[in-house]
């Protein structure tokens, strides 16, 4: 099964997920590879729902080098990032999921991102867009801040890029993103990824592909087939 194989329309009779997450976040997207298995694995309809959350919103425009933000905000030396690189890119691999660090990635705010993806959801492409962001940011080392890249990634998922570039100009969708993500720090969600199961199973972290089967089988016994 791949992205695309996910039902995303949110109907009644199949499993809600909401993911709350930040598109520069690794482990956000190792964990939604793993639930993606496990989906596939338990065989369960899914919804899936994507909410924003800015890992860095007061970050400065030009952003700053990724591994000199990692080491000065959570304390790591440069052995301890490298070896979260490796480790991250190991479980990528094993994920069909590929993670390129470079030294020059940058740390940059997704505040603009989370407006695209809400814009997108309007035309059934949020779930789409969120995959190729992931991909621009991780594999193809993209300033994912900025207007031209985003748009072009808009457009490569079929979306208008004129369009595009006409939302991050006005911001239409600020406020409602800003509202959401006030939502779910004002729930207690202070990391990502946090995966709501149900609109009421919350579940953090990357939990890996036997976890998240295990909560699945355990959530949609007695579901209607």
């Amino acid at each position: 099964m791949t992205s695309q194989d996910i039902d995303t329309t949110g109907l009644d009779d199949v499993l809600q997920i909401d993911i709350v997450s930040d598109v520069v976040c690794p482990w956000c997207i190792v964990g939604f590879k793993q639930l993606e298995q496990a989906i596939a694995r338990t065989g369960v309809s899914a919804a899936i729902k994507w909410h924003p959350f800015e890992l860095n919103p007061d970050m400065v425009a030009e952003g700053e080098n990724l591994r000199e933000h990692i080491m000065r905000k959570y304390g790591s030396s440069a052995e301890q990032s490298q070896a979260a690189r490796e480790r991250l890119t190991e479980l990528g691999a094993n994920l069909d999921f590929d993670f390129r660090f470079t030294d020059d990635m940058r740390m940059v705010n997704t505040f603009k991102a989370h407006q695209l993806i809400h814009w997108a959801g309007e035309s059934g492409k949020e779930h789409a867009l969120k995959m190729a962001l992931f991909q621009a940011y991780f594999r193809n080392g993209k300033d994912v801040h900025d207007d031209q890249v985003l748009a072009d990634v808009a457009e490569s998922v079929g979306l208008d890029r004129a369009e595009a570039l006409a939302v991050l100009k006005d911001g239409r969708f600020a406020e409602i993103v800003r509202a959401e993500e006030a939502f779910w720090t004002g729930n207690g969600i202070h990391g990502v990824p946090a995966v709501i199961f149900e609109r009421q199973h919350l579940v953090s972290g990357a939990q890996g592909v036997d976890n998240f089967a295990a909560i699945i089988t355990e959530l949609t016994k007695g579901k209607a087939a």
